[in-house]
C-alpha cells in the first residue's frame, strides 16, 4: 500500500504531525506498536496533562544545537496550541510557573488529537511492529516499511518513536537505530528530569534529613539556569521539582570536557545571608531556631547538627560563620548518578539536531526522512515544555511532508 506520509509513533508529536499533514491533503498512515495510543499523554501531569506553558522560548531547552528550537517554536507556538485546546472547548487551568493543565483529564488532549486526525482521514495501524525500513527510489516512493501488518511505501517517512524514558509503557531505542541506519549521528541518550542518587556514605550522613521537603534554589556550578522549587530528600537521594530541573544540566556536563560538579542548593534565596546572620551574631539564639522561620523545623535542626552548627550564634567562630554562610547559600551535594529511565520524565540527547533542518525537521543528508519529538536531541524544562516541543516539531514536519 502506498501513502504520501508514514509516521512511526502515535504519541504527542506523531499525532500532531499526522493531523497537520492529513489536513493539508496528504494521505497519511500512522503506525504504533502499542494497542493503546497516547499513554505518555494519559499518565502525564498526574492524569491531567501539563500540555504547555504560558512562557515558552529556546532558553527553556537543552540541545547540542542551542538555537535549533527557535524556528519550530515560532512557527507553532504555545499560543497556537492553546487556541487548538480552546477550539475543542477543553477546560484548563494555570498553575505556578505558567504551567497549563486540563481541568478534567489528559484524555481530553488525546481525544482532541484523534479528532484532528479524523478530520484529515488519517489511517491507523496500532499494535503494529516495524520489522524493516529500506530506502527505495521507484515510482516516486522513497521508503519501504515492512511491518507485522504488511509492507507499505511512502514518499515521506517521519520517526516520532520517542526516547528511552518510561520503559514500562514501551519506550525503546527504535528511533536512534533508524537514525544510525541512515548515517545520522546520535547524541548519547541519558535520563533527564530525573531524581538523583547519592553515594551510600553520603546517604548515611544525610539519614537524619530523609523525608524532609523544603523550597530551595538549585543550580549546577558554571551553568546559568537556577530553579526555585521544592526539594525532597529521600532514602535514595534527591528528588522534587527543583532537583528534576537541575538533573538535566548535571547530566549535560558529561557531553563537555568538564568533570562533573556537585549541584548547589541555596536554602535561603530571599535573604542576604551574611547580613542576616551578622544581625543575630551576638545573641544566644540557635541557628536552627532562626532557620525554622524559613525552613521546616526538623530539617533546620538536623541540618545544623550535620554541619556542627548546633549552638548559639554568639559562640560561632569566624570559621563557623563562614561555613554557615557558604552552606546556606550554596550547599553542595555530589550525586553518584540518577535513578534511571524508569524514573525519568524524558530523555536527554537523541538524534543530533545539527543533522536536521530546524524549519522542517527533515534529515539534511536523507531527503524525505524526518525526526520529531523526544527522539531528537531537544530536552525541555519541567513544566509543559516537552509537550510544546512535541506539538511544534510535529506541526512543522506535518507542514513540510
Amino acid at each position: 500500500m502506498r501513502f504520501d506520509v508514514i509516521i512511526i509513533g502515535a504519541g504527542a508529536a506523531g499525532m500532531m504531525c499526522a493531523a497537520r499533514a492529513s489536513q493539508r491533503g496528504r494521505r497519511v498512515l500512522l503506525i504504533d506498536h502499542a494497542d493503546k495510543i497516547g499513554e505518555r499523554i494519559r499518565i502525564s501531569g498526574g492524569g491531567r496533562c501539563n500540555f504547555t506553558n504560558r512562557d515558552v522560548g529556546p532558553e527553556h531547552y537543552l540541545s547540542q544545537n542551542p538555537h535549533f528550537t527557535r524556528s519550530a517554536l515560532k512557527q507553532f507556538s504555545a499560543r497556537d496550541f492553546l487556541a487548538l485546546v480552546e477550539r475543542h472547548r477543553i477546560p484548563y487551568h494555570e498553575r505556578e510557573h505558567g504551567q497549563l493543565f486540563c481541568d478534567d483529564s489528559a484524555q481530553d488532549i488525546i481525544v482532541m488529537l484523534q479528532r484532528e486526525c479524523a478530520q484529515g482521514d488519517v489511517q491507523w495501524a496500532t499494535g503494529c511492529m516495524v520489522e524493516r525500513i529500506e530506502r527505495r527510489e521507484t515510482d516516486g516512493m522513497h521508503f519501504e516499511v515492512a511491518t507485522t501488518e504488511g509492507t507499505f511505501r511512502c514518499h515521506s517517512l517521519v520517526i516520532a518513536s520517542g526516547g528511552l524514558a518510561a520503559p514500562k509503557i514501551g519506550a525503546s531505542p527504535f528511533g536512534y537505530k533508524v537514525a544510525e541506519q541512515f548515517g545520522l549521528p546520535v547524541v548519547a541518550p541519558k535520563p533527564a528530569l530525573v531524581p538523583l542518587a547519592l553515594a551510600p556514605e553520603t546517604l548515611a550522613r544525610l539519614q537524619p534529613l530523609s523525608g524532609a521537603s523544603f523550597e530551595a534554589q538549585t543550580r549546577c556550578p558554571g551553568m546559568k539556569p537556577r530553579f526555585r522549587e521544592d526539594v525532597l530528600l529521600t532514602h535514595r537521594g534527591l528528588s522534587g521539582p527543583a532537583i528534576l530541573q537541575v538533573s538535566s544540566y548535571w547530566q549535560l556536563q558529561e557531553y563537555g570536557a568538564e568533570k562533573k560538579q556537585p549541584i548547589a542548593l541555596d536554602l535561603l534565596p530571599d535573604l542576604n545571608v551574611p547580613a542576616w546572620l551578622e544581625s543575630h551574631r551576638h545573641g544566644n539564639v540557635l541557628l536552627a531556631n532562626l532557620l525554622a522561620d524559613h525552613l521546616p523545623r526538623r530539617f533546620a535542626q538536623a541540618w545544623c547538627m550535620l554541619l556542627n552548627l548546633d549552638k548559639p550564634l554568639a559562640q560561632f567562630s569566624k570559621r563557623d560563620m563562614q561555613t554557615a554562610i557558604e552552606s546556606l547559600q550554596s550547599w553542595s551535594l555530589m550525586p553518584s548518578g540518577t535513578l534511571g529511565y524508569a524514573k525519568a520524565e524524558v530523555t536527554l540527547g537523541g538524534v543530533d539536531s545539527r543533522a536536521l533542518s530546524s524549519k522542517t525537521m527533515e534529515a539534511t543528508p536523507v531527503p524525505g526522512l524526518y525526526f520529531i519529538g523526544e527522539v531528537v536531541d531537544v530536552t525541555g524544562w519541567l513544566g509543559g515544555y516537552n509537550f510544546q516541543w512535541a506539538w511544534s516539531s510535529g506541526w512543522v514536519a506535518g507542514q513540510a511532508v
